[in-house]
């Protein structure tokens, strides 16, 4: 990169236009930048930078500053620098924000914004590039190659910051090389190992918190079913168990399956046991009770035949009764109806009566009910509505206190942070899975979409082929039928020539003369001559008449074999082409290839989403690890929205309480308005229901008049009084039908056999137990079943508990064996992350960002020894040490002066204040050499040496003088900052900063024309 040209005006200390031409000054490849103190050497760098980064090294790094006071109030401060970079030339002009003069500003002025303007020159024409401020900036980088500390460092070389840095700890020597040379990746390499070694612990601890518990759901089994900790009790035995099972908890789980299989199967053996004693007395008991049983019933049964022969005259009384009732019942509907109607009469005019007084209690309107229900209904349903903001008035409440409680939880983001980017990268890596799949398919897309092109294009080959075989069909029918009209015309025109021929006979038969001779034989005698049918001029013309009509006839049939055979070459053409196949088949294939283009097209755009979205994920992600610096204004924002939610909880609460009027709440107001609709809606239906009511009873009374002579009864009285109640009735029938159903069940009962055998038995003198002992059998059975129970429920416990046991066991051997790599993971990772950190094995402290760069570091030393030899007269070198630090601190970055006459190391702190000059100038021009090579192998042609020669004596000047004549080669310009008056006798070209009252100026002086 070199500089030919800055121009700047009002910055920094020059108020007025200041043109500097590098090239005239870099004519002799060294220049010197004098001035007095505060005149603004350093300025001139500022603006060098200003124009190239938008920005300036240092305390001057805020924009409104870099103008100038000098400066009349409307001069916009602007530099332009004109270099050439990687073959190009560029001219890039920027302004700062400044504050312009304005009538209508804020206290007469306004903020202008900053500027920029990157043009190039391409064929002997500037050609504007940008005029954006992050579009320049990026062109700008990626021609330069080196942001702006690099750039400050590599080519505006500050002696100061060199002879602090050669001074320097190691640990203040990893921020600027960290800078320089952007090892931050290395840090993150770092971080990475130390997360994956902490998860890989963590995964280690949950093995083992699974194998403990494991182990302690099989010791849990084993005192559920009460076992002893060993074969015997004690707390000796309990130890030994305890020491087992944590030495060697398979052998112990496999131990402990067997003892419980042995419980298992004494347990099962006693069930057994148990159940056939409790089988063979509840046998025993079930047939002392079927005894008992048969018997009680045999005695019932006797008792139940004398009481059915007393029952039996009150049953034909009955009997009687209810026939009459039931002559009566054929009116039974009707009075029933009247009945009913009459008493829904009553009740409907009481609840009329009782609604109107429940209304007037209410203070309500009963002139009309029905109008005030309407109202009613329409004010709840505007309560009703605005029933939910009373819920969201409680939401925002909620909202408003979780939004406070939010203040007190932010301390924990951190934590959250960590676990949000876990997921959004699983899903980041679901999201590349996704497009792993669609990515096959959407490419499918341009094939998919010729395919369907073809299909279609073969559908209107088909369509064609249809077509033109139609028109063929129709062609072959018209040819047959001309080449038939086209022989009957032939036919004819030989019909009439022939006719013509044997007309012709007849016309020689009339030109014969008797005794002269014939025309054609030559013959004296004619005895037959041949009558002529007609003329032969008419003939002749029908002759030619039937032989014009075929010859037209000829040709058409020519011109429809022609299209017969062009239609039929163009089937044949349509055929080969595939216009032949089917139809449907070919529209299935067009829709089939359709939904291929559909498909892909789908697939396409949810690919484009998909990329979208994990794009999305990527920018989320790194917002995620950029969360726990935003915490701060995350609290600033959930205060915001509580500052919100409080002004919309005032606003809601002063809107509901109109709604509410004198009532708590809009709900307790509906509940009031719903109790008023129900005494107005039960008011309204009992008006309806009397109305309903009256006009039954009149109905049912004339039906009543009607039926009563057709059923023999002179009034509706007598046929009351025959009436029976339907609970009368029922019971009459219930007991008719209970006597003869009791005596039906008596006859099958002395019939059965149960009874049979008792009689046989009583016969015998075989009698039933008696009730005690019957009892005792009863409670000795159900002993027996409760102790088979128990013995069965504890042989299935330990049968569980076997099972369980074993599946434990399984699960264990599994998870014990599955936890071997992670555990070797886990220590490989924890090895690896202290070492990466600078611990554990790693004896010299060393973190991978520090070893990464204490070999450019090693660079940098040996570059600067180069140019340090021939400064110190061939004495000095530098060398970097990777010497452990006492007392626990960074190693690696140690830098220390080998005395090449004694052959000694020695630490730079040693030097004089010449020799750490020419040490720390040394350093500065290695270190540029070093990043320069690390940027991409940027050229730097124009290059700036800061202050710091009075150091020097004659010959050290002498010395480091050559050395920078050295950096001349290969074209490039140097250029030095210094006041010492030999370095103004030694180079002549210089550019002198001279300044004033009202600012500075610059002028070059030495340098002959450019």
């Amino acid at each position: 990169m070199r500089i030919h040209r800055l121009d700047l005006e009002a910055f920094g200390p020059f108020a007025a236009k200041q043109h500097i031409d590098f090239d005239q000054l870099g004519a002799q490849g060294l220049f010197l930048l004098n001035g007095a103190t505060g005149a603004g050497k350093t300025s001139v760098l500022d603006a060098i930078c200003f124009a190239l980064y938008g920005s300036v090294p240092g305390a001057r790094q805020e924009g409104k500053r870099l103008r100038s006071d000098h400066a009349a109030p409307g001069v916009e401060p602007h530099v332009v620098c004109e270099f050439s970079a990687r073959g190009r030339r560029f001219e890039v002009t920027r302004s700062p924000a400044w504050d312009r003069p304005s009538a209508r500003g804020r206290k007469g002025f306004t903020t202008q914004q900053a500027k920029t303007l990157l043009r190039e020159r391409v064929a002997g024409s500037w050609i504007e590039k940008s005029s954006r401020n992050d579009e320049v900036g990026a062109e700008l980088s990626d021609v330069l190659g080196m942001d702006r500390d690099q750039f400050t460092r590599v080519v505006m070389l500050p002696q100061g910051d060199f002879a602090a840095f050669l001074r320097s700890k190691a640990g203040d020597r990893l921020d600027l090389l960290q800078k320089l040379f952007g090892t931050q990746r290395f840090e993150a390499v770092e971080k990475q190992v130390a997360l994956q070694a902490a998860e890989a612990a963590r995964a280690v601890e949950e093995n083992a918190r699974h194998l403990d518990n494991l182990l302690d759901r099989a010791a849990g089994e084993r005192d559920h079913l009460g076992l002893p900790a060993s074969g015997e009790a004690g707390g000796s035995a309990v130890e030994l168990d305890q020491a087992a099972r944590a030495t060697e908890p398979e052998a112990w789980l496999e131990a402990l399956e067997a003892e419980i299989a042995a419980e298992t199967e004494r347990r099962q053996g006693h069930a057994t046991l148990a159940e056939a004693r409790a089988r063979q007395r509840e046998e025993q008991l079930q047939h002392d009770v079927q005894k008992a049983q048969r018997h009680a019933r045999l005695a019932a049964g006797m008792q139940r035949r004398v009481l059915l022969e007393l029952a039996a005259p009150p049953a034909l009384e009955k009997k009687d009764k209810l026939a009459r009732h039931r002559r009566a019942a054929v009116l039974s509907g009707h009075l029933e109806a009247l009945e009913t109607a009459v008493g829904i009469f009553h009740a409907a005019r009481d609840r009329k009566d009782h609604a109107v007084e429940r209304l007037e209690a209410a203070a309500l309107d009963v002139s009309d009910p029905k109008a005030v229900l309407e109202t009613t209904k329409t004010t709840l349903a505007v309560l009703d509505a605005r029933l939910p903001d009373e819920q969201r008035l409680e939401q925002i409440t909620s909202k408003l206190a979780s939004r406070r409680d939010e203040l007190e939880r932010l301390g924990a983001t951190a934590g959250e942070a960590a676990a949000a980017l876990e997921e959004l990268t699983a899903e980041q890596t679901a999201v590349a899975a996704g497009i792993e799949l669609l990515e096959p398919v959407a490419a499918r897309l341009a094939e998919a979409q010729r395919q369907a092109e073809a299909a279609e294009h073969h559908v209107d080959l088909v369509i064609r082929h249809a077509a033109s075989l139609q028109e063929l069909n129709v062609l072959t029918e018209r040819h047959a039928q001309a080449r038939t009209e086209s022989q009957d015309l032939r036919q004819a025109w030989l019909d009439v020539r022939e006719a013509r021929l044997a007309n012709a006979a007849g016309e020689l038969a009339a030109a014969l003369i008797p005794g002269q001779p014939c025309a054609v034989c030559g013959s004296h005698d004619h005895p037959v001559p041949a009558a002529a049918a007609q003329s032969a001029l008419s003939i002749a013309q029908d002759e030619q008449e039937a032989e014009r009509a075929f010859q037209a006839s000829e040709q058409v049939l020519g011109q429809i074999a022609a299209d017969l055979s062009a239609a039929t070459e163009r089937v044949a053409g349509l055929a080969a082409q595939g216009g032949s196949d089917e139809l449907d088949e070919a529209e299935r294939r067009l829709a089939s290839s359709k939904a291929a283009v559909v498909e892909a097209r789908e697939a396409s755009q949810a690919l484009e989403k998909l990329r979208a979205e994990h794009e999305l994920l990527t920018g989320r992600i790194v917002l995620v690890k950029e969360q726990l610096t935003e915490t701060r204004q995350a609290s600033l924002q959930a205060s915001s929205a509580a500052a919100m939610l409080q002004e919309q909880l005032v606003a809601l609460e002063a809107t509901l309480t109109t709604l509410r009027q004198d009532f708590p709440s809009l709900w307790e107001r509906s509940e009031a308005l719903s109790a008023q609709r129900m005494l107005l809606q039960t008011a309204v239906d009992a008006v309806a229901e009397f109305d309903h009511a009256e006009k039954a009873r009149s109905e049912a009374a004339a039906a009543l008049d009607k039926a009563l002579p057709g059923a023999g009864f002179a009034s509706a009285g007598d046929a009351r009084r025959e009436l029976l109640s339907a609970s009368d009735v029922v019971a009459l029938e219930t007991d008719l039908a209970e006597f003869d159903a009791e005596a039906a069940r008596i006859e099958e009962l002395f019939a059965s056999e149960d009874l049979s055998l008792a009689s046989k038995e009583v016969g015998i003198g075989d009698l039933p137990l008696p009730a005690a002992e019957l009892d005792a059998a009863r409670a000795a059975a159900a002993v027996a079943g409760e102790e088979a129970r128990e013995v069965a429920l504890a042989a299935g416990l330990a049968e569980k508990a076997a099972k369980s046991v074993s599946r434990i066991r399984a699960e264990y051997v599994e998870a014990a064996q599955s936890g071997k790599e992670p555990r070797q993971r886990a220590g490989m990772l924890s090895g690896l992350a202290e070492t990466v950190r600078g611990a554990g094995e790693n004896s010299y402290r060393m973190s991978l960002n520090s070893y990464v760069l204490a070999a450019r570091l090693e660079q940098v030393a040996v570059a600067a020894s180069e140019r340090l030899v021939a400064m110190s007269d061939g004495r000095y070198t530098l060398q970097h040490t990777d010497a452990r630090a006492a007392r626990n601190q960074k190693s690696g970055l140690g830098l220390e002066v080998v005395d090449e006459w004694t052959g000694q190391q020695r630490d730079t702190a040693t030097l004089s204040g010449g020799e750490s000059f020419m040490a720390s100038l040394a350093l500065a021009l290695g270190l540029a050499d070093v990043v320069q090579q690390e940027a991409g192998g940027v050229d730097i042609e124009t290059l700036f040496v800061d202050e710091g020669f009075g150091s020097l004596d004659e010959q050290a000047l002498e010395q480091v003088m050559d050395a920078l004549e050295g950096l001349r080669d290969g074209g490039r310009v140097v250029g030095l900052v210094s006041h010492v008056a030999e370095m103004k006798q030694r180079i002549q070209t210089q550019l002198q900063v001279v300044k004033g009252r009202h600012g500075s100026s610059v002028h070059i002086a030495g340098a002959g024309p450019s």
